[in-house]
């Protein structure tokens, strides 16, 4: 197939690249600058894009803001498939992540209908259902009333980004668990380490659903094939970080006898989410649990 991918660069996409390719697709990736590293490598804000300059990766520069221009590129591309990988969460910038959900959601799938894509596949999440006692299905409505302010934002950028993916003739929307792995948060000398170094890291009832990066990837490769819908992409073990926490910390060398932050009472929402669907289309996570896929 070819595929035009917005967030190439990302720490999905810069895994998802090097799969499409080795797979015999051709990528476009989206970048906003184009210059290479010593060792010939693509590379876009520091990251490489995948491969070698020419692996079968095509690169235009552009920007998901600059609607016109991401009209002609994606036209010129003439893909088969629009991917939409892009986050902005290196920065812990949520504000500019909603920005991202919604805008530059908008500007790429009306890219895609411009030119005639009749296959978009977006990232999304697997925490934003609303609360309940068990893990969420893809049926499961989204938490679009959450008392919280801020939890309701995020959740209503969510809805707004799978609402505009769901206007292609075929569409995936991956909701992503937890991300952890090589260059997420949860990485060695990365932020969660930091906060297992100092006390911070939750202890808590609240259920998490991880997800390692890898395996996201794959998932993404998987998409081009699957039915229209959303897909709930996690490990096989949702769990509550009182039992997370301390395994965390001892696959980053920190002592898991470090304090940390405890709470009686679980948020509501905080249920964690089922992979059933996922796992019934084939695809299995090669990490199928965060108690061996920690350190890795």
């Amino acid at each position: 197939m070819r595929i035009f991918i917005a967030g190439a660069t990302g720490t999905i996409g810069r895994r998802l690249v090097p799969l499409l390719v080795a797979q015999g697709h051709h990528v476009t990736a989206l970048i906003r600058q184009a210059r290479s590293d010593a060792g010939g490598r693509l590379v876009d804000g520091g990251s490489p894009v995948g491969g070698t300059v020419g692996g079968g990766v095509t690169t235009v520069v552009g920007d998901v803001y600059d609607a016109g221009r991401l009209r002609d590129v994606v036209a010129g591309a003439r893909p088969d498939v629009v991917m939409h990988q892009l986050t902005a969460l290196g920065s812990r910038d949520f504000a500019a992540n909603s920005r991202i959900r919604r805008e530059g959601t908008r500007n790429l799938v009306d890219a895609a209908l411009a030119a005639g894509v009749r296959r978009v596949v977006s990232q999304s999440i697997a925490w934003a259902y609303e609360p309940g006692s068990t893990p969420a299905v893809e049926s499961t409505p989204l938490d679009l009333h959450a008392p919280d302010a801020t939890r309701r934002a995020t959740v209503e950028a969510v809805a707004t980004l799978e609402a505009i993916t769901a206007e292609a003739p075929e569409w995936v929307v991956l909701r992503y668990g937890m991300l952890y792995g090589p260059d997420t948060w949860y990485a060695k000398g990365a932020l969660m380490a930091d906060l297992a170094t100092t006390g911070d890291l939750p202890a808590g009832p609240d259920i998490t659903s991880f997800l390692h990066v890898d395996d996201a990837a794959t998932a993404a490769a998987a998409a081009l094939t699957w039915p229209t819908g959303p897909v709930n992409i996690v490990d096989n073990a949702p769990a509550p970080a009182s039992t997370w926490s301390p395994a965390f910390a001892q696959s980053v060398g920190i002592s898991p006898d470090v304090p940390t932050e405890t709470s009686a009472a679980r948020t509501s929402w905080a249920r964690g989410a089922s992979n059933a669907y996922a796992r019934s289309l084939g695809w299995t996570p090669a990490h199928p649990t965060w108690r061996t896929g920690f350190g890795s």
